[in-house]
């Protein structure tokens, strides 16, 4: 796969040059010497002499790989530092973005046109201006003037962050929520990056005195953003959001160019991922950023199974880090990582691969434990945990295959051509792992669906945009197979250099139209989740779209009665149903949203017996005693609904109703009004809500 990427022109007979400037991509595919001179292979055309490649050749796969060309080939220590300085810029470039738009006045994106066409225009510019130079780059790069190359290595590595900035980041300008404000899901995303902002221990985001379950590396990386930037962890989630998808999406960008050697199609596939990117998981940005980095990984364990040092610790990196971000995604890479080493094992006789398996394995899982190994130890010690459902959860789209190379879209002809180059090339050891890795993420997939009968899933409706992303990057590959090896190799006595030069031209000015037409629709794809950042009340009590704000305008009015009482944000609990209260204000909450983000050491379902017992008692002592006498820590305050005036006080409590979608019932239980006496309780009616604080 990626020993035919290439930057260097076809000659003017319109065949490829006989000796190519660089083949160290060759070199890297098939040995693992990081300091070899790049020129020491030059000419050769790599063939895969493995069992596997013979047998490919029986079944009559013998299709030599294209001509050897890598003239943007980095050796590791500049990958590395390309790597520092893609995030580091990317990182820059996207604060400097959301300052400036932060103090602009933008209109709010669902009541106007403007913001919309901002998008656009900013979208078409930043991609006219690469293609151009990556156009230029690919018949001039490696003689083009210094300047020139330092502003052409710039606009690529920095062109996904541009493109988070002009799709995302723009049409959010003008409020301080990001995608989907603050509503189902967000809320505890928005809970955990507050908790982690006011403690930098790996607490968890609901519960007290438990060990942290759900992956933290995201959320404590938030909160020391929010610290240095001085805000609430609420309000940093969307810049940190933002710096995270940018940062993923540009580093992706030297990442592929030491994997394939060419610096346009490195580009082309860093965008593409980030636009599929921002179009289906931008909402869970750290789930985003390890979808992002599968199709690379898996590359990269290839040649770390076949002895490349530097790919070694590339895939340990990135299934510790990635552990401590997503466990899905983890756990499917690492799967993909089991299944190409115990293929490579058979196919050579030889436990070799599954030896540097071990070594990936032991290492990523020390990475790992930085995050989990609180959990973990707690588990192990026998601490008590029933209650968290985090698998119960089977959306309509998960009872279907993805295919979108299928889906009449831009995206879906790219999967198809993507589809039909990991078959013609399936010679290449590259070609074949990532052709793995697919099937591999379809295996878990209907995994999923099998598992419904014993009472689970394994949440395989979330692997369609790794699926997508694999194959859009394997589409990039076939395009940029046809540029070099279609016209001038296929029909070298029929078509002139020049003619196969203006096809390439044609060629690159479709892509250039197809990839405008994909991103500048991305804010539209996104329309309701960003209506939902302008509509939701925010943590000041505003709306972005100055209509007026719900409920939660209350909420700075509660929170500021409770520590009047002398509460504090990191030692005191309090029972509400008020959700995006506890995302806004860092109190610890007596019960978490639902049992499907519960942590399993706090026992939701045991929590959830527990209030309504409570309900039931209409003695104030006894209501005391019950609080008092539970396993956990117990309610300082209680923020109900209703008024001081009524008889009853609610609040609802979340069952699990999976298998059923909606696979969550609220259901309403009341306390009575005469429980809270005036000897145990201070009670203040702030809005809608009833602010109980034991004294």
């Amino acid at each position: 796969m990626l020993t035919f990427m290439s930057n260097t022109p076809s000659d003017d007979s319109g065949t490829a040059p006989e000796t190519p400037a660089d083949t160290t991509g060759a070199a890297a595919a098939t040995s693992d010497v990081d300091t070899a001179d790049p020129r020491e292979h030059a000419g050769d055309t790599p063939v895969d002499t493995g069992a596997a490649a013979t047998a490919m050749r029986k079944l009559g796969f013998d299709d030599p790989v294209g001509e050897v060309f890598a003239d943007d080939q980095m050796r590791l220590r500049n990958a590395v530092i390309g790597v520092a300085a893609a995030a580091f810029g990317s990182a820059a470039l996207m604060m400097v973005v959301w300052f400036v738009l932060s103090r602009m006045s933008l209109p709010a994106f669902g009541g106007s046109m403007m913001t919309r066409a901002l998008s656009t225009a900013g979208t078409v510019g930043m991609l006219v201006v690469v293609t151009v130079l990556m156009g230029w780059w690919a018949y001039r790069g490696s003689s083009s003037p210094r300047p020139l190359r330092m502003i052409s290595y710039a606009a690529a590595y920095l062109s996904p962050a541009a493109l988070v900035a002009t799709t995302l980041a723009l049409p959010l300008g003008s409020t301080r929520l990001y995608l989907d404000g603050i509503s189902v899901d967000q809320e505890f995303r928005t809970e955990y990056l507050s908790r982690l902002t006011a403690e930098p221990g790996l607490h968890d985001m609901a519960y007290m005195d438990v060990a942290s379950y759900y992956p933290a590396g995201w959320f404590w990386l938030g909160g020391r953003f929010s610290n240095f930037l001085g805000m609430p962890g609420w309000e940093a989630f969307q810049p940190w959001s933002l710096v995270t998808l940018a940062v993923a999406g540009s580093i992706l960008v030297p990442v592929w160019q030491r994997l394939c050697g060419s610096l346009p199609v490195a580009t082309a596939i860093a965008l593409v991922t980030t636009a599929i990117a921002l179009s289906t998981t931008a909402d869970e940005p750290y789930a985003a950023v390890v979808a992002m980095g599968l199709p690379a990984m898996t590359v990269m364990a290839r040649r770390a199974l076949s002895g490349a040092r530097s790919a070694m610790i590339g895939t340990t990196v990135f299934l510790g880090v990635s552990a401590t971000f997503y466990t899905l995604h983890t756990g499917v890479g690492a799967l993909i990582v089991i299944v190409l080493a115990l293929l490579m094992a058979v196919l050579i006789k030889s436990l070799v691969p599954v030896i540097r398996l071990v070594i990936i394995g032991v290492g990523s899982m020390v990475i790992a434990a930085i995050v989990w190994a609180p959990y973990i130890l707690a588990r192990l010690t026998g601490e008590p945990a029933s209650g968290a459902t985090a698998t119960h959860y089977l959306p309509a789209n998960g009872a279907s295959v993805p295919l979108p190379m299928l889906s009449g879209s831009i995206i879906g002809v790219l999967c198809l051509i993507g589809v039909i180059w990991l078959v013609v090339r399936a010679v290449d050891p590259d070609t074949r792992a990532l052709g793995m890795g697919v099937l591999v993420m379809y295996g878990w997939t209907i995994a999923s669906m099998i598992a419904t009968l014993g009472g689970q899933t394994l949440l395989g409706f979330r692997l369609a945009a790794p699926i997508t992303m694999a194959l859009a990057t394997a589409g990039v590959f076939g395009i940029a197979d046809m540029r070099l090896n279609g016209v001038p190799r296929l029909w070298p006595h029929m078509v002139r250099g020049d003619i196969a030069v203006k096809i390439s031209a044609a060629l690159g000015v479709l892509v250039l139209i197809a990839g405008i037409a994909y991103a500048q629709a991305i804010p539209n794809r996104l329309h309701h989740p960003i209506d939902l950042a302008h509509t939701d009340t925010d943590g000041y009590g505003e709306r972005a779209d100055h209509f007026s704000p719900d409920a939660g305008s209350y909420y700075g009015e509660i929170d500021e009665l409770l520590t009047d009482a002398g509460l504090v944000h990191s030692e005191n609990v309090v029972l509400t149903d008020e959700r995006n209260f506890q995302a806004f204000f860092p109190w610890y909450s007596f019960q978490a949203l639902t049992s499907h983000y519960a942590n399993p050491l706090g026992e939701f379902d045991k929590r959830n017996q527990a209030i309504e017992e409570w309900t039931a008692i209409t003695d104030p002592e006894e209501l005391i005693q019950a609080i008092d006498d539970t396993p956990w820590a117990g309610p300082d305050a209680m923020v109900l609904r209703g008024d001081l005036d009524k008889p009853t006080l609610t609040i609802d409590l979340a069952d699990d109703i999976y298998p059923n979608n909606p696979n969550v019932l609220f259901r309403g239980v009341a306390f009575d009004m005469d429980v809270f006496s005036d000897e145990y309780w201070d009670t203040e009616q702030v809005g809608p809500f009833v602010v109980l604080i034991r004294k």
